[in-house]
Protein backbone atom coordinates (compact mmCIF):
# COMPACT_ATOMS: atom_id res chain seq x y z
CA UNK A 1 0.00 0.00 0.00
CA UNK A 2 1.16 3.55 -1.31
CA UNK A 3 1.44 6.33 1.00
CA UNK A 4 -0.35 8.03 -1.15
CA UNK A 5 -3.13 5.70 -1.05
CA UNK A 6 -3.22 5.47 2.67
CA UNK A 7 -3.48 10.02 2.33
CA UNK A 8 -6.17 9.87 0.07
CA UNK A 9 -8.15 7.00 2.45
CA UNK A 10 -7.45 9.56 5.30
CA UNK A 11 -8.69 12.61 3.35
CA UNK A 12 -11.82 10.98 2.40
CA UNK A 13 -12.58 9.77 6.20
CA UNK A 14 -12.38 13.25 7.11
CA UNK A 15 -14.37 14.64 4.20
CA UNK A 16 -17.43 12.06 5.01
CA UNK A 17 -17.36 12.72 8.55
CA UNK A 18 -17.80 16.57 8.42
CA UNK A 19 -20.43 15.90 5.98
CA UNK A 20 -22.35 13.77 7.99
CA UNK A 21 -21.47 16.03 11.17
CA UNK A 22 -22.10 19.49 9.53
CA UNK A 23 -26.20 19.72 9.43
CA UNK A 24 -25.95 18.81 13.08
CA UNK A 25 -23.60 20.85 14.34
CA UNK A 26 -24.90 24.13 12.30
CA UNK A 27 -28.69 23.17 14.02
CA UNK A 28 -27.21 22.78 17.41
CA UNK A 29 -25.34 26.21 16.46
CA UNK A 30 -28.52 27.99 15.02
CA UNK A 31 -30.47 27.54 17.81
CA UNK A 32 -27.77 27.88 20.73
CA UNK A 33 -27.97 30.99 19.04
CA UNK A 34 -31.47 32.15 19.04
CA UNK A 35 -31.27 31.18 22.39
CA UNK A 36 -28.98 33.08 23.51
CA UNK A 37 -30.50 36.12 21.97
CA UNK A 38 -33.58 35.15 23.69
CA UNK A 39 -32.06 35.18 26.74
CA UNK A 40 -30.02 38.47 26.35
CA UNK A 41 -32.99 40.41 25.32
CA UNK A 42 -35.11 39.16 28.19
CA UNK A 43 -32.31 38.74 30.98
CA UNK A 44 -32.90 35.44 31.63
CA UNK A 45 -29.51 33.68 32.73
CA UNK A 46 -30.97 30.43 33.40
CA UNK A 47 -27.59 28.25 32.13
CA UNK A 48 -30.51 25.14 31.10
CA UNK A 49 -32.47 26.56 29.13
CA UNK A 50 -30.51 26.66 26.37
CA UNK A 51 -29.59 22.83 26.87
CA UNK A 52 -33.29 21.41 26.01
CA UNK A 53 -34.14 23.09 22.58
CA UNK A 54 -30.84 21.83 21.46
CA UNK A 55 -31.33 18.09 22.56
CA UNK A 56 -34.89 18.40 20.45
CA UNK A 57 -33.47 20.02 17.94
CA UNK A 58 -30.41 17.79 17.36
CA UNK A 59 -32.93 14.77 17.83
CA UNK A 60 -35.59 16.16 15.33
CA UNK A 61 -32.37 16.46 12.90
CA UNK A 62 -30.79 13.04 13.67
CA UNK A 63 -34.46 12.01 12.80
CA UNK A 64 -34.76 13.72 9.77
CA UNK A 65 -30.88 13.28 8.29
CA UNK A 66 -30.86 10.00 9.81
CA UNK A 67 -31.42 8.15 6.22
CA UNK A 68 -29.03 10.52 3.91
CA UNK A 69 -26.51 9.98 7.06
CA UNK A 70 -26.56 6.11 6.62
CA UNK A 71 -26.62 6.04 2.94
CA UNK A 72 -22.92 8.22 3.07
CA UNK A 73 -21.89 5.85 5.37
CA UNK A 74 -23.09 2.86 3.79
CA UNK A 75 -21.49 4.45 0.13
CA UNK A 76 -18.03 5.20 1.60
CA UNK A 77 -18.22 1.83 3.47
CA UNK A 78 -18.83 0.07 0.04
CA UNK A 79 -16.65 2.36 -1.53
CA UNK A 80 -14.09 1.41 0.88
CA UNK A 81 -14.26 -2.37 0.97
CA UNK A 82 -14.62 -2.85 -2.94
CA UNK A 83 -11.46 -0.97 -3.42
CA UNK A 84 -9.43 -3.05 -1.29
CA UNK A 85 -8.02 -5.25 -3.98
CA UNK A 86 -6.38 -1.93 -5.84
CA UNK A 87 -4.80 -0.94 -2.39
CA UNK A 88 -3.20 -3.99 -2.03
CA UNK A 89 -1.83 -4.38 -5.75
Amino acid sequence: MDQNIVMEIGMEAIKTALILAAPILLLGLLVGLIISIIQATTQIQEQTLSFIPKIVAISLTLLLFGPWMMNVMYSFTIRLFSNIPSYIK
